[in-house]
């Protein structure tokens, strides 16, 4: 059983919960690397991070570097080939589905059809009211924007969609995307995100569940689909711990899996055993070399190991 690997970028977010102390100085030419880096190695997305604005109450953990998704991947579409090309997650309800779809259509037009689009309810209440929107109501309006989406991301130059929250056709948009059907991903960890997923994803995006959550949770997943007769593929997608690979002569944290190639492979491959389609890593290290040295090593030498 095969699993794929993605990355979350640096630099482009800055939470304190993850981000090294070398990416408050780097910007868009370490991004470039990254990607490329990437790219070269096999791992089958990058992915970028979504907030308009960080109220002041959070950005002691938050930060407030995070750069725009649809300008970064747009950006890094042009110095890759082949790896697609991630939101985790798009807060889409901020954002008319029309002006959404415009947005990723052209990013998905411009990159080959590269996009993967991955879409959640958001949890900054001053985002939603600064953008005058409701947010209790931001599960509600999530459901409705996915399908709004999949109209306005299909195949019609004039789509449409008539709903609770928003109406509309009889607006052509042109390109269409590259894709027949762009994938949409939905994340979250909550019982509504997990129903969310189930019901109308294409793929899962857990939000950090640990390993010894995702068993129930992916049995969730798909009792709710059959109950719902949806027999489409989801791609059920996890978050490892922390990787490095090699023996670190740093302190990494206690929670970061080292070791050889064999060893990182053997511990991931627990993640498909369990029903997980594609995982998605993160890489401790001091410096953009180091960060590209792990990208490589996990590509050429832990990657052959995980099937």
């Amino acid at each position: 059983m095969s699993v794929a690997y993605g990355i979350q970028l640096p630099v482009q977010s800055q939470s304190t919960l993850y981000a090294e102390p070398w990416e408050a100085d780097a910007g868009p030419e370490e991004l470039r690397a990254v990607a490329v880096a990437a790219d070269r190695a096999g791992f089958a997305y990058l992915a970028t991070c979504d907030h308009v604005g960080v109220p002041r109450r959070l950005a002691a953990a938050m930060g407030t570097v995070w750069y725009d998704p649809v300008a970064t991947l747009a950006h890094l579409a042009a110095v890759t080939t082949r790896i697609r090309l991630l939101s985790h997650v798009a807060v889409v309800g901020l954002r008319h589905p029309l002006a959404t779809a415009k947005q990723y259509a052209t990013v998905d037009r411009l990159s080959g059809g590269r996009l993967v689009l991955g879409v959640g309810a958001g949890h900054v209440r001053e985002e939603f009211e600064a953008l005058g929107h409701d947010f209790a109501r931001r599960g509600a309006v999530l459901d409705e924007v996915i399908d709004a989406l999949r109209a306005a991301l299909g195949p019609e130059e004039y789509p449409e969609h008539h709903g609770t929250f928003y109406d509309f056709g009889g607006l052509g948009q042109l390109p269409r995307p590259a894709q027949p059907r762009v994938p949409i991903w939905v994340g979250g960890s909550s019982p509504p995100a997990v129903r969310r997923a189930a019901l109308k994803g294409d793929g899962w995006l857990p939000q950090g569940d640990p390993r010894d959550r995702l068993p129930a949770q992916i049995a969730t997943l798909r009792r709710l689909r059959a109950e719902a007769g949806v027999d489409a593929p989801l791609t059920v997608g996890a978050i490892t711990e922390p990787l490095y690979v090699g023996r670190p002569g740093w302190e990494v944290g206690r929670r970061t899996r080292t070791g050889t190639p064999e060893e990182l492979a053997a511990s991931l491959r627990a993640y498909p055993a369990m029903g997980v389609d594609q995982i998605q890593v993160r890489f401790r290290c001091r410096d953009l070399g180091e960060l590209v040295d792990q990208i490589t090593a996990f590509g050429a030498e832990v990657a052959p190991h995980l099937d």
